[in-house]
């Protein structure tokens, strides 16, 4: 104890504690995941050269629809959040925070299984 208080270091465990870390973990992993999908499409490729082959060429590779499902699945769910803390900035009431809560997640959790089974059906070139 320094000046006869005692600090606290842990976080309490709820919800928002898991939403706050959440938030910075999927900021820092797309990082570096954004700017090589950025990289890659746009300066290596190039977006004039994309059609339906290059994707099924692409995706024909685990790694990237790995890649792709990790940037798309942390992108949304970060996305999701961000709009999650902004509607409770307008709620007061618990019971309609948990709804959004729970509804956010429902969103996340629908709209990236969506996306995951696109990526997991491919493409084929015709």
């Amino acid at each position: 104890m320094k000046g006869g208080l005692a600090m606290q270091n842990t976080a309490p465990r709820n919800f928002e504690t898991f939403a706050w870390r959440a938030m910075r973990i999927s900021a820092f992993l797309l990082i570096p995941l954004v700017w090589g999908h950025m990289i890659l499409q746009d300066v290596v490729v190039g977006v004039h050269n994309m059609d339906l082959g290059y994707v099924a060429e692409r995706w024909a590779s685990l790694f990237w629809r790995i890649y792709d499902g990790l940037l798309l699945g942390l992108a949304f769910a970060h996305g999701v959040n961000g709009l999650r803390q902004v509607l409770r900035d307008y709620l007061h009431g618990e019971i309609a925070r948990r709804i959004v809560n729970w509804g956010a997640l429902a969103f996340w959790l629908i709209l990236t299984l969506v996306g995951f089974a696109a990526l997991i059906a491919g493409v084929r070139a015709q």
